[in-house]
């Protein structure tokens, strides 16, 4: 058995993985592997979880994004402009971000004030105030109180929220290193 062979094979006895795929084969590479895909998984079941929390205290269909980025818009309860939003959700597409406060706008839970380009801020109206109010309620009683009944889950999450900020620095900087990297 070559040792690379006998390599794979004992990644896959420790992990209980199966890495014989194109993004891994083995290693660190089957680990940021199963990692990625946990990431992705975890984003849509929290994007789902956002979507029927605010279904439960309003009638506003968001997606997760949107949801979030309500909340951010109320964030430390002062108007945000659309390059805060945009910094904020580590986003950069900015007509996406711009149709979605047009959503939030229309459903009356948010409002922009101001004009020209550097003086346009959004803040959460009374009613969007409510809503996150509300969400914030279900929220505590509903996902708070699962992670609580797991001995010792909260004090994981700490150690993860800083293992997920240092992940986004390395995929921010690998990033700019691929865009070098392009196909012309």
């Amino acid at each position: 058995m070559s040792d690379k062979s006998s390599k794979s094979q004992q990644d896959k006895a420790r992990s209980g993985g199966d890495f014989n795929w194109h993004l891994a084969e083995g290693g660190a590479d089957a680990a940021t592997a199963e990692m990625e895909f946990a990431i992705m998984r975890a984003f849509e079941g929290f994007g789902r979880w956002q979507s029927e929390c605010l279904a439960a205290v309003c009638d506003l269909a968001a997606t997760g994004p949107e949801n979030a980025m309500l909340h951010i818009i109320r964030m430390n309860e002062r108007p945000k402009s659309i390059k805060e939003i945009a910094r904020l959700m580590n986003r950069d597409d900015v007509a996406n971000i711009q149709y979605s406060l047009r959503k939030l706008i229309a459903a009356g839970l948010v409002e922009r004030k101001g004009s020209g380009r550097s003086g346009v801020t959004y803040e959460v109206t009374d009613e969007g105030r409510r809503v996150t109010d509300d969400y914030s309620d279900v929220r505590r009683r509903i996902l708070i109180a699962a992670i609580e009944a797991q001995p010792g889950l909260a004090d994981r999450l700490v150690e993860a929220t800083r293992t997920l900020m240092l992940l986004t620095g390395v995929y921010e900087d690998v990033a700019r290193v691929a865009a070098t990297r392009r196909r012309g």
